[in-house]
C-alpha cells in the first residue's frame, strides 16, 4: 500500500483525498495543515498540524503539496522534498525553469524525487503539446482554457491586501478558436485568445481602484490579457464559484505535404477542476513511488514519466487489457 500525505487542505487537497480513497493501492496517512487541525473537516483522513509533519519522515511514501503557486509552492517544494518524495501542481508557466532547477538541486542532495507542475496545464496539456508537435512537426500549437474557474489566478487575487474572496473565470474567445479549427494557422497575441473575468469581494474600506490596478497589472497572471474586474459580495463570489468547473483545448494545425493538412485536438470538460487535478496528482504520486523505488532522484515533470507508471495494473496486465 502506497502511503500518501496531503499538505494543505483546500479544494485541491480535498480532490486529492477523494482520488486516493478511490485507489485500492493507496491510502492517506494524514492531512497536514497550517490551520488548527480541529477546524479542518476532511472526508475520512486524520488531520495534523503542519508542525508535526517532520515526525512522518519514514511513514509517508509520497507527500502531495496542495498549496498555491504564487507564494506557497516555491517555498514548500524545496523544504519538504528534503524529507519526502513530493508531487506538486506549480502552474506559473514563466517560472517553471527556475522552479525546476531549485527543486532538482535540493531533491538530489537529499536522495528524493519531486514531481512538479503536475495537473492538466501545466501537465497533461504540456504532454499533449510535446506529442502533437513531435507527430506533426510542420505546424503550429494553440492552447485555449475555459470557460472555467482558474484556481491559481483566483488564489493570486485573494493574496492582494483588502480582498476577502475572489473567483476568476478564463474565457476563450470563440472566434479565435474557430480560426484555428479552420486550419488557417492564424497568429494571435496572448490577449487575442482569452478574456479573464474577475469577481472580487473586498473589505468595506478597501481601495477598489488600487485593487483593480494591482489585478490588471499582475505579471504572469493578468497583465497580458483583456481583464475585467467586477466588485461583488462574498455571497456572490461563493455562488459564482460553484463546483469550480473548467476545461480547455490543445490544438495543432499543420501539414505533412502540400496536399494534406491536419488538425489534432484534445479537449477536456471538467465539472470539478480540483477533483480532476487531484486525480492527476494521485496518479503521478503512484508513478513517483515506483520511480523512487528504482532509485530515481531529482526533479521530474510530465515529460519524464512513462505512462505505465500511472497505472495500478502490472506491465503484463496493461499489455493484455489496454494495448
Amino acid at each position: 500500500m502506497i502511503k500518501i500525505g496531503i499538505l494543505g487542505y483546500g479544494n485541491l487537497g480535498r480532490g486529492v483525498e477523494l482520488a486516493v480513497n478511490l485507489s485500492k493501492d493507496m491510502e492517506v496517512v494524514g492531512v497536514f495543515t497550517r490551520r488548527s487541525p480541529e477546524t479542518v473537516k476532511t472526508i475520512s483522513s486524520k488531520v495534523y498540524s503542519l508542525t508535526e509533519v517532520y515526525g512522518f519522515k519514514d511513514k509517508i511514501d509520497v507527500m502531495i503539496l496542495c498549496g498555491g503557486s504564487a507564494t506557497d509552492l516555491p517555498k514548500q517544494s524545496v523544504e519538504y522534498v528534503k524529507y519526502f518524495n513530493t508531487v506538486d501542481s506549480f502552474d506559473t508557466h514563466a517560472k517553471v525553469p527556475e522552479y525546476y532547477l531549485a527543486l532538482d538541486k535540493v531533491a538530489k542532495e537529499n536522495g528524493k524525487l519531486g514531481a512538479m507542475s503536475i495537473g492538466w496545464d501545466p501537465g497533461l496539456f504540456s504532454l499533449t503539446r510535446l506529442l502533437f508537435g513531435s507527430l506533426l512537426p510542420n505546424g503550429k500549437d494553440y492552447t485555449f482554457w475555459g470557460k472555467g474557474v482558474s484556481q491559481g489566478h483566483s488564489d493570486a487575487i485573494r493574496r492582494i491586501e483588502g480582498v476577502i474572496d475572489a473567483v476568476q473565470f478564463t474565457v476563450p474567445i470563440e472566434s479565435a478558436l474557430e480560426k484555428v479549427r479552420s486550419k488557417s494557422n492564424p497568429d494571435f497575441t496572448t490577449r487575442e485568445k482569452h478574456l479573464r473575468e474577475c469577481y472580487v469581494a473586498v473589505d468595506e474600506k478597501a481601495d477598489k481602484n488600487r485593487i483593480e490596478k494591482e489585478i490588471k497589472e499582475m505579471p504572469n497572471y493578468f497583465a497580458d490579457y483583456y481583464t475585467t474586474v467586477n466588485f461583488v459580495s462574498k455571497e456572490e463570489v461563493d455562488k459564482l464559484r460553484g463546483k469550480l468547473a473548467h476545461g480547455g483545448f490543445v490544438l495543432r494545425s499543420g501539414s505533412t505535404s502540400n496536399d494534406a493538412s491536419h488538425l489534432l485536438e484534445l479537449s477536456i470538460k471538467l465539472e470539478s477542476n480540483p477533483e480532476f487535478t487531484g486525480s492527476v496528482l494521485a496518479a503521478y504520486a503512484r508513478a513517483v513511488y515506483k520511480m523512487a523505488k528504482e532509485g530515481k532522484t531529482g526533479a521530474i515533470t510530465v515529460f519524464d514519466v512513462a505512462p505505465k507508471y500511472f497505472s495500478p495494473l502490472s506491465d503484463e496486465e496493461q499489455r493484455k487489457k489496454l494495448l
